[in-house]
């Protein structure tokens, strides 16, 4: 499927007239969020990102509960406020709505760092753990107006991921190791083993 072909689609989505939320989920280095950064740049004003990573537990925090080796893992973020705000995003008047960021160069979220106008038709928010069934992530999917999974080839997916591990400070064995091993790798198949039923899957983007 074409990038311009899947625009078309968002493009169709916000103009539905009302607030539409469209998930994108798939494995780390799957490429999700290249493509809702993409996307939303392509559709502008009719668009905004909300990222599942935002709500990741603060560093502080995984530490404290003995899970900072996992980091990444469906445990080590605040499922609740997620929620919380998809379904503040689905039902806001006329408030901007602000969400949380994830920055990779400090490896924390920070809060408030998204502003949401409440004009904007089309929030699209990305993230692992979307379309998992199982625990409170299993209410995200009800949440969404449409989802979309990214399954690529797996030795692509692999080399995005030891790409990103390098670029923010890994050595090439460490950013591998983690990739194919670590929690990337476990956080992966759980991610492409148990998932609820998406609107569409995208194994090949061109």
């Amino acid at each position: 499927m074409s990038f311009e072909e899947l625009v078309d689609r968002a493009r169709a989505l916000a103009g539905r007239g009302e607030r539409v939320l469209l998930g994108i989920a798939g494995a780390p280095g799957s490429g999700k969020s290249t493509l809702a950064r993409r996307l939303v740049d392509a559709l502008g004003a009719d668009a905004a990102l909300v990222g599942m990573d935002g709500f990741h537990l603060a560093q502080r925090e995984l530490e404290r509960l003995g899970r900072a080796e996992r980091k990444g893992a469906p445990d080590t973020f605040d499922v609740e406020g997620y929620l919380h705000l998809l379904i503040r995003l689905k039902t806001t008047g006329q408030e901007v709505v602000y969400a949380p960021e994830f920055r990779r160069e400090i490896e924390e979220p920070v809060a408030c760092a998204v502003p949401v106008d409440p004009a904007v038709p089309l929030v699209v928010t990305e993230g692992n753990y979307l379309l998992v069934p199982e625990g409170p992530w299993a209410r995200v999917r009800p949440l969404l107006d449409e989802a979309w999974f990214l399954l690529p080839d797996e030795r692509v997916r692999l080399d995005r991921l030891v790409e990103r591990h390098m670029r923010y400070g890994r050595s090439a064995e460490q950013a591998r190791h983690r990739a194919a091993h670590g929690p990337d790798a476990a956080n992966a198949a759980l991610v492409n083993a148990a998932q609820a039923v998406p609107d569409l899957v995208i194994t090949d983007l061109a």
